[in-house]
C-alpha cells in the first residue's frame, strides 16, 4: 500500500479508501466484515461512510452502513487501526425521516454525530465532513448553477464554530467537505483563517476520467490551500471497469439496480469509455488498472474511494495501487477528454 498524509496533519492514510456505502443493501452484515478484514490486512486504513448510507438512501436502512462498521469494531477491535471518516446529510425533501431539519445548524450537527458515533461503537469520528451543501449549487450531475434563487444565509462561521466545540470535546477529531466546489471551500477557508477555527483538511467529490471537473476550478484551490481530494467514483459505478462494453446483462451492477443513477449511462459515457478501453489493451492494461491508476497519480489526490461488492472486485480494486501511467499513456487519455470533455459532471 502507498500512504499520504490528512493535509496539516501528521494523520497517515493509504492512497486507497475502502468505500461502504453497499453494506446493508448489496452487501450483508457478514459481506461488509469480510471486505473490512481484507482491506486491512491489506494496508488500507482509511475507511468512508456516512449517516445516510447504505444507498439508495431509505428509511428502512438508514444508518445501516454505520451500524455494520460499528459491529466489526466490536467484533475486531481494530478502531485503533482505522482512520474513519463519515458525513453529516445536508438538506433533501426526500430524508426528513433523519431528523427534524436537515440543515448544519449546531442542534442538527450534534444531534447527527451523536447518533453515528452510536451506531458506530465508538467515541470519536477522525474526520467529519458536510455530505452536501445547503445552499443550492451545482452538483450531481448539473453543470451550471442555477441557485440564483435561495433563502440559504451564510453561516459558514457557526458551522466552523459548532466543529470547534466537537474537536475540543474529543468527538471529531478534523472537518472536511463533499460535493462541495471551490467557492464553498474558500468561504470556509476564509472563516477558519480569520476567526482561528478548525480548516477543512479534504473535499470528497467524483472524479474519474469521465468526470474531471475537479481540475476545472478546485484543483487550484487544492494545491495552493492544501486542501486534498478523497475521489469518489473512480470507477464510475463500474463503468470504467468495461464490464457494460462486453454485451453481458450484469443484472446486479449498481446501476441496473438502481436505474435512477443515471450520471454514467449516457451514450458519450459509453463512446469514451471504449477508447478508454482501446488505450488500456494498446498498453496491456485493464481499463480498471488504466483507470484507476490515472486517478491515484493526481497531485491533488490524497485518497481514492473505492467501492466493491465482490471480493473479486475489492482485491482488483486495491491491487490497482501499484499500476504507474506513462506520460504517453497520459497523454492519449488526454487526447479523449478533450474530444469527449467530462460526459458524466
Amino acid at each position: 500500500m502507498k500512504y499520504t498524509t490528512l493535509p496539516n496533519t501528521d494523520i497517515k492514510v493509504s492512497k486507497i479508501c475502502l468505500g461502504t456505502m453497499t453494506f446493508g443493501q448489496q452487501n450483508t452484515e457478514a459481506e461488509g466484515h469480510e471486505q473490512m478484514d481484507y482491506a486491512l490486512d491489506q494496508g488500507v486504513n482509511f475507511f468512508d461512510t456516512a449517516e445516510m448510507y447504505s444507498v439508495p438512501a431509505r428509511e428502512e436502512t438508514y444508518g445501516s452502513t454505520e451500524k455494520i462498521i460499528g459491529t466489526w469494531f466490536k467484533k475486531s477491535g481494530n478502531r485503533d487501526k482505522v482512520i474513519l471518516a463519515s458525513k453529516i446529510a445536508g438538506p433533501n425533501p426526500n430524508f426528513g425521516y433523519m431528523r427534524e431539519k436537515l440543515d448544519f445548524s449546531p442542534a442538527s450537527i450534534k444531534y447527527a454525530l451523536e447518533n453515528s458515533l452510536k451506531r458506530l461503537q465508538t467515541d470519536y469520528i477522525d474526520l467529519y465532513q458536510m455530505h452536501w451543501p445547503e445552499r443550492k449549487t451545482n452538483n450531481f450531475g448539473s453543470r451550471a448553477f442555477t441557485g440564483y434563487e435561495d433563502a440559504w444565509e451564510d453561516n459558514f462561521r457557526e458551522i466552523l464554530e459548532t466543529f470547534d466545540g466537537l474537536i475540543k470535546e474529543g468527538k471529531i477529531k478534523h472537518v472536511g467537505v463533499s460535493n462541495e466546489n471551490s467557492w464553498g471551500m474558500m468561504r470556509l477557508l476564509e472563516e477558519s483563517k480569520y476567526q482561528n477555527l478548525p480548516r477543512i483538511k479534504t473535499v470528497q467529490n467524483p472524479y474519474n476520467l469521465l468526470n474531471r471537473l475537479f481540475e476545472v476550478n478546485s484543483a487550484e484551490v487544492s494545491k495552493h490551500e492544501n486542501v486534498g481530494l478523497l475521489a469518489y467514483s473512480p470507477l464510475a459505478f463500474g463503468v470504467l471497469t468495461g464490464k457494460f462494453l462486453t454485451g453481458e446483462a450484469h443484472p446486479n451492477a449498481r446501476v441496473n439496480l438502481f436505474p435512477q443513477y443515471t450520471r454514467y449511462k449516457s451514450d458519450q459515457c459509453t463512446q469514451a469509455t471504449k477508447l478508454y478501453q482501446e488505450i488500456a489493451k494498446k498498453h496491456g492494461l485493464t481499463l480498471t488498472e488504466l483507470a484507476m491508476g490515472f486517478v491515484l497519480q493526481q497531485p491533488f489526490l490524497t485518497s481514492a474511494i473505492i467501492g466493491a461488492t465482490t471480493m473479486e472486485q475489492l482485491k482488483e480494486n486495491i491491487a490497482a495501487i501499484d499500476v504507474e501511467l506513462s506520460k504517453e499513456i497520459i497523454i492519449e487519455i488526454n487526447k479523449v477528454q478533450a474530444i469527449i470533455p467530462d460526459p458524466a459532471p
